[in-house]
């Protein structure tokens, strides 16, 4: 390995650590209550989770929604931009949508959020900007921000990914607990794999 790509990784390594180090210290477990509270109203009135986000978020909302959707919590991907072309079809009035920008300023999330709202959907804004259009357009906001993205041009999205990543998967956490899962009934969603190994009784 060439030296510039060498010192970009060091880089990138010692960025990575010191802003998900500030970020998680600065979480805590009440900062899930509202959007918790807000998922399990809608769950309880027959309401699903969906989720969306535009460019790297969006692929962040996939893998979400599978991790979500196999913890006992059904999660629907919603497309960025097909869901003003159609795919809010998918939606019912009370529906809760997980919503990813960094920003909270895209333009193209901007008529998602307003397309869901309209839908009678409400809106967890996951962000890393707290006086953004979507954490005020919200009924529940997750702040998911850092400093640095890390890298050559400090550009690409590399540490608000892992940020918004270990932002949601705190909130699984919330809900897989609540919801009081099995063992046995998690296995029953992934008999493939070694994870499809694992008996009754291990946890």
């Amino acid at each position: 390995m060439k030296n510039e790509s060498k010192q970009a990784v060091e880089a990138f390594l010692s960025s990575a650590k010191n802003e998900l180090s500030t970020f998680v210290e600065n979480l805590n477990s009440e900062s899930y209550e509202q959007a918790v509270n807000l998922i399990r109203e809608s769950q309880a009135k027959g309401g699903r989770i969906h989720i969306t986000g535009i460019g790297k978020p969006g692929h962040v909302s996939g893998y979400v929604a599978s991790l979500l959707s196999s913890t006992g919590n059904p999660c629907y991907f919603l497309h960025g931009t097909e869901a003003v072309h159609g795919s809010c079809g998918q939606l019912v009035a009370g529906d809760v949508v997980i919503a990813i920008s960094n920003s909270g300023e895209t333009g193209e999330l901007k008529s998602t959020v307003l397309a869901i709202k309209n839908n009678g959907g409400k809106i967890i804004g996951v962000s890393g900007n707290a006086d953004s259009w979507l954490a005020k357009e919200s009924d529940a906001f997750l702040f998911a921000g850092v400093g640095a993205e890390g890298g050559p041009l400090n550009r690409a999205p590399r540490n608000s990914i892992l940020a918004e990543t270990l932002t949601l998967q705190a909130l699984s956490v919330a809900l897989q607990a609540e919801q009081g899962w099995t063992a046995q009934q998690y296995v029953r969603c992934h008999p493939g794999g070694k994870l499809g190994q694992l008996r009754e009784n291990e946890q």
